[in-house]
């Protein structure tokens, strides 16, 4: 078969009688007695949950996001024995270059659509045709539209290498890759590979702590250091279960609603660069249309596998020697010191440091990550 053959358009349809049941659920939640602690720091607080759950329920629109997400041309393909959905969209300039988007938990392609026109047509949004790009923005196996794997080995290196077997089947045999959180992993291992055609990468979130910690530190080094045990201590709830147990946070979810909300609103509340919430940055809707992904695709254990099968990865990432754009944003954490960035990224094409925002970028600053993305890989148009 030729390549395009094998690209089934795709469109998005939930039907009536899922969206009358959730918003059933919804109103049949039993709560959990309040927290007793005046903070996030024993999880998501009953009063916000009760604020989201109840917006969800009686005033969110799914049919809204579905259309908006039906504007995009979608498609799906089976790689390496999975259908893997995607969304593409080609620059009206001929001589875009191709970027693969990538996302992570608990995203998906929700955070990357208001980047789409940005990167695909720049001149329409105050920027210059020479910065034009054709995007590809897939989920991740497990994740969204994509099929759930039925065995063990989706590793992040298995998923960059059905990645290059994407783009390849889509006829860019040159073309640039970017990434945070999960996403920034796969992007990372991309890198590694160096396949042929790759000509760099940008990453918002890095992986470049030193395999040992040095006893002397910066105070930059020292606030990584200390920002990555928040990571992995207080904020590492969810990591930890879906690293260890993905099938029984899967049992938790699977049948709550307001609990698959509560879960990720958590990770949304914690790793933003907010005023005291997380919707100070990102609207309601956003976070639902996020959120109802994950419901209506049936994916918390299957997505939360993503952290099991890579369990044995840190942040102290590859040296790398292909080209690197990176870009820092003052809320992420960990927050990495461009000294070790520049350590590990041999060939560091841009180092940018962002005014504002946090770990999940495309959807708290969009504009701010667009224009990173333009000017970091910028170099690699020549």
């Amino acid at each position: 078969m030729t390549a395009s053959a094998l690209l089934r358009p795709f469109t998005v349809s939930i039907p009536d009688s899922e969206i009358d049941d959730v918003k059933q659920r919804l109103a049949r939640t039993r709560w959990p007695d309040p927290e007793t602690v005046d903070d996030w720091s024993q999880g998501v607080r009953v009063e916000n949950a009760r604020s989201l759950v109840g917006y969800w329920e009686r005033g969110y629109d799914w049919r809204r996001f579905e259309s908006e997400l039906n504007r995009f041309p979608q498609f799906l393909t089976e790689i390496d024995g999975l259908d893997i959905h995607f969304v593409h969209v080609r620059s009206g300039n001929p001589h875009a270059m191709p970027l693969l988007l990538t996302h992570g938990w608990p995203g998906s392609i929700v955070e990357f659509l208001k980047l789409i026109g940005p990167l695909t047509d720049p001149v329409s949004f105050g920027g210059d045709a020479a910065d034009s790009f054709d995007v590809v923005i897939p989920s991740l196996p497990g994740f969204g539209f994509s099929q759930k794997p039925t065995e063990t080995g989706w590793t992040v290196s298995r998923i960059a290498g059905a990645w290059v077997e994407l783009m390849k089947r889509l006829g860019y045999p040159r073309w640039a890759a970017q990434g945070g959180d999960w996403g920034a992993v796969v992007t990372t291992a991309l890198g590694a590979m160096q396949p042929d055609g790759l000509l760099g990468i940008h990453l918002n979130t890095q992986y470049a702590f030193p395999a040992r910690i040095p006893e002397t530190l910066s105070p930059e080094q020292r606030h990584a250091v200390e920002t990555l045990a928040l990571y992995a201590g207080d904020l590492g709830g969810s990591n930890h279960l879906q690293g260890t147990k993905p099938e029984t946070v899967g049992f938790a979810l699977a049948d709550s609603p307001a609990g698959q909300a509560a879960w990720i609103y958590e990770k949304f509340q914690s790793k933003t660069d907010n005023q005291g919430l997380a919707e100070d940055v990102l609207g309601l809707d956003d976070m639902l249309d996020a959120i109802s992904l994950y419901w209506f695709t049936n994916s918390a254990a299957s997505s939360g596998r993503i952290y099991w099968e890579n369990k044995s990865l840190t942040f102290a990432g590859p040296k790398l020697t292909l080209p690197v754009a990176v870009t820092v944003f003052p809320g992420d954490i960990p927050r990495l010191p461009r000294s070790w960035i520049e350590d590990t990224y041999r060939n560091l094409i841009h180092y940018g440091e962002a005014s504002k925002g946090g770990h999940f970028a495309a959807l708290e600053q969009p504009e701010i990550l667009v224009s990173e993305i333009r000017t970091g890989l910028r170099p690699l148009r020549s």
